[in-house]
């Protein structure tokens, strides 16, 4: 892994404790490690373990997952993996099938458009399908 994947891990791991209203101290604490590490992990410096890395997650709230694969140790999994998953599932009603669908496309997007710039304006003409789809019963 190129020492810019770490930094960018460093960031991502920064923002999200910045989201959760952390400081780097509490963070530190809730996942077991020390200040001085976890804060040459945010600044880059550092190349923390999938162990660490689990702990960290953990004490965000956020998927272990996420962070592997922002630190190279996993590749991004394929999307229609997880909505053939979804619509396989026989143990869910069409409806709930629907709905999860949404919910899973909801955060792709909100985590796509958060991370890169180029997919706002494509998040904009999803939600302008979904708006159209949910008004298509309403007019003829």
């Amino acid at each position: 892994m190129s020492k810019l994947d770490v930094g960018t891990l460093g960031e991502y791991i920064r923002e999200q404790r910045n989201a959760a209203q952390m400081s780097l101290r509490q963070l530190a604490k809730s996942a077991g490690v020390s200040n001085p590490y976890l804060s040459q992990v945010e600044r880059g410096l550092r190349n923390p373990s999938a162990e660490i890395l689990t702990r960290i997650a953990s004490a965000l709230r956020i998927s272990a997952e996420t962070l592997y694969v922002r630190a190279g140790l996993l590749e991004a999994h394929d999307a229609s993996g997880v909505r053939t998953a979804i619509a396989r599932d026989s143990s869910l009603t069409e409806r709930q099938r629907r709905a999860m669908l949404e919910i899973y496309s909801a955060f792709v997007a909100e985590n796509a458009a958060e991370h890169d710039p180029v997919t706002p304006t494509d998040v904009s003409e999803d939600t302008t399908n979904r708006t159209k789809e949910d008004h298509d019963g309403n007019h003829p």
